[in-house]
């Protein structure tokens, strides 16, 4: 990649990464600690990642949208495990529809794919704004503080590549992708640069990461045409001819089912219910590649993780014909979702961010966005120590309500339980917890003349009610990301708990365009300033708090293909331990043994590489086992002879490749 010149940044340039207490729940983290690491690299939303090296350094951003702060920037050294440094940016206020004011909103919208880039000492992202002006941030410290420049016009999908002889070369657009170069200010492009470098009709979409490997022009980009893929281009010069290769990745979805959906993403809201049998809507798409310092090259891209919002995933990299295909060598373009963690130095397992928080520091804890610009003066830490205190402004309704505090809820199972002080809520307040999606569903404290009530509303199905006496009680929402539903939940001691109101449904959507959010809300409906509701504290546990498949070491297992008959093959093996996550499955002295040709036979035990598979899982449940002879894997063929020559799972289990293990 053209970074420029490369620059190792000491130890003391980077913030300190806070200490996580011990008591602080387990979050997931893809870093298996054997050696391997499961995507996605985070189960919350990381939408339109970008990514660079600077020595032996990674730096990565993403999407953010109407949540402010927004541009996170993690760190890494080993490309599994991240640290957040901080925000690229505070706020981004452009106009009232950015503090919801006057009935507008920037849902949907906002500040989205940013080109994290380096070069001499400065680190730039530049980063698209809907109806807006490009807008590029600087900084000489990852962790900030960052500067904000409008650039002169905007560029869509953009990325911005940083050649070796000085000059700045930007490329955006929607399948025809246009290319100019950035003059000094890189703030607009150089007169009469500006062409079209590759048309609409060759095969290119939008999304782009524009490069430059050992004197060649790469550009990567995502396109949907009935399924999402990753195409690439590449040329000897920076304006091309280009060469366009289809698909450097395509059809990888890791067996997900494709959940619930708001049909056409358009009021009024109707859901449409899940579909094993869609493929390629949910395949890993938008993304780049990267060279470590050992010479290994890998891959990043985001998919669709249903109602968690758009997920990001690690992939190794196999160069052939001179293109970057994403996968192994057997596989090219289908990426394991278990594999081996890039050669560097060993980081010790952790996630970006701790989700709960007590409120008792200074500041908000990193994982914490407001919905729009916040209000300064309507929410504290410090008017009750312990506490964060929303003071109530008038809306409409909790879409229209300012000052709701949200995070990103985490899969594939999680539970948010906040505890609630009402005592200073006034006549039309409400306060509680939210789902923060469309439809979004909200669980609260409403005080009317006829004092405090419980209220738990559905948007599509409507408000449930019941009178309430307490003013300290915890609210609860138990999720299950996986199949997009929540039931919400009651306590007045924070320990039992009673469910309240039917469940709902959680769809992926893109009115919003991000995954559901946990959110902390308070404001007035009657139309005037109001009291204030006190969050006394903030706790998410996790009902799949690691990435680590469920290997069954030391047993004698059978494997049955979900939805197809047993295979006398697989049954009565005993699972042998391999290093890196890999098994061997024996019987009388033979394994399980697969050919260069696919097929699979039992054979006496050598424990020879032909006799191990990478254990993984599908997204969509069960077992699924990578021959390391073929990159492929093994399944019940519809001839019913077993094979390791599937391409991967899908949710409908049409290749036999999925194994529920008994």
């Amino acid at each position: 990649m053209a970074y420029g010149a490369l620059a190792l940044l000491m130890a003391t340039t980077l913030l300190p990464a806070a200490a996580t207490p011990s008591s602080a729940p387990r979050t997931w983290t893809a870093d298996n600690g054997n050696g391997t690491f499961t995507n996605p690299l985070f189960f919350d939303e990381f939408s339109d990642p970008d990514m660079i090296r600077v020595g032996d350094d990674f730096y990565m951003t993403g999407t953010t949208m109407h949540t402010m702060p927004g541009l996170p920037i993690l760190h890494s050294r080993d490309l599994v495990n991240w640290t957040f440094l901080g925000y690229a940016l505070d706020k981004l206020d452009l106009g009232p529809e950015y503090r919801l004011e006057g009935g507008k909103h920037i849902y949907g919208r906002g500040i989205w794919a940013p080109s994290l880039r380096y070069r001499d000492g400065t680190f730039y992202i530049f980063s698209n704004v809907n109806g807006q002006n490009t807008q590029r941030f600087t900084a000489t410290n990852p962790g900030g503080p960052w500067t904000r420049t409008p650039m002169k016009r905007s560029f869509h999908d953009l990325s911005v590549l940083f050649d070796d002889d000085g000059k700045a070369y930007v490329i955006w657009g929607y399948q025809d992708i246009h290319m100019a170069q950035l003059d000094a200010s890189l703030t607009d492009i150089v007169p009469g640069t500006e062409r079209i470098v590759i048309p609409k009709g060759a095969g290119m979409g939008e999304g782009s990461h524009f490069y430059k490997f050992d004197g060649r022009y790469y550009i990567t980009s995502a396109e949907y045409a009935v399924r999402f893929r990753m195409p690439a281009a590449r040329a000897s010069s920076p304006f091309g001819p280009y060469e366009v290769n289809p698909e450097i990745s395509a059809d990888e979805e890791f067996g997900e089912t494709a959940g619930w959906r708001v049909a056409g993403n358009k009021e009024p809201l109707t859901l449409r219910g899940p579909d094993p049998k869609a493929r390629g809507g949910l395949a890993m798409h938008q993304g780049g590649v990267i060279q470590t310092p050992a010479g290994e090259w890998w891959g990043w891209s985001m998919f669709e993780g249903n109602s968690v919002g758009r997920l990001t995933a690690l992939s190794p990299v196999t160069w052939k014909d001179g293109w970057p295909y994403f996968g192994l060598p057997g596989n090219l373009g289908r990426s394991p979702r278990t594999w081996v963690k890039p050669r560097l130095a060993a980081s010790p397992d952790h996630a970006p961010y701790e989700r709960s928080d007590s409120f008792t520091g200074p500041a908000l804890g990193a994982i914490w966005q407001w919905n729009h610009v916040p209000v300064a003066a309507n929410w504290s830490l410090a008017a009750r120590p312990g506490a964060l205190r929303l003071t109530t402004l008038p809306a409409p309704g909790f879409l229209q309500a300012r000052n709701t505090l949200t995070q990103r809820a985490i899969g594939p199972q999680s539970t948010p339980v906040v505890e609630l002080d009402v005592a200073g809520l006034r006549a039309g307040d409400v306060a509680g917890l939210a789902l923060l999606n469309r439809p979004f569903a909200t669980i609260g404290v409403e005080r009317s003349a006829k004092g405090l009530e419980l209220v738990m509303t559905d948007e599509l199905a409507g408000t449930v009610r019941r009178p309430l006496t307490a003013t300290h009680l915890w609210l609860r929402a138990t999720a299950d990301l996986a199949h997009d539903r929540a039931q919400f939940g009651v306590s007045t001691d924070g320990r039992a708990f009673t469910d309240f109101g039917t469940p709902v449904t959680m769809p992926f959507q893109l009115l919003t365009f991000q995954g559901v959010r946990y959110a902390l809300f308070a404001y007035n409906g009657a139309g005037r300033p109001g009291g204030h509701a006190d969050f006394l504290d903030f706790k998410v546990t996790e009902g799949q708090p690691e990435s680590r498949p469920d290997i069954p070491y030391g047993r004698t297992i059978s494997l049955t293909p979900i939805g197809r008959p047993a295979a006398p093959a697989l049954a009565g093996l005993s699972v042998g331990q391999h290093p890196l996550g890999r098994v061997s499955l024996t019987r009388g002295g033979q394994s399980l043994t697969t050919a260069s040709d696919g097929s699979v036979a039992l054979r006496r035990t050598d424990g020879s590489p032909a006799q191990q598979y990478q254990w993984m899982e599908s997204l969509s449940g069960g077992a699924v086992l990578m021959s390391l002879v073929t990159n492929r894997y093994l399944h019940v063929a519809s001839d019913s002879t077993l094979r390791a020559d599937s391409l991967g799972p899908s949710a409908d289990n049409a290749d036999g490749s999925r194994f529920r293990v008994q």
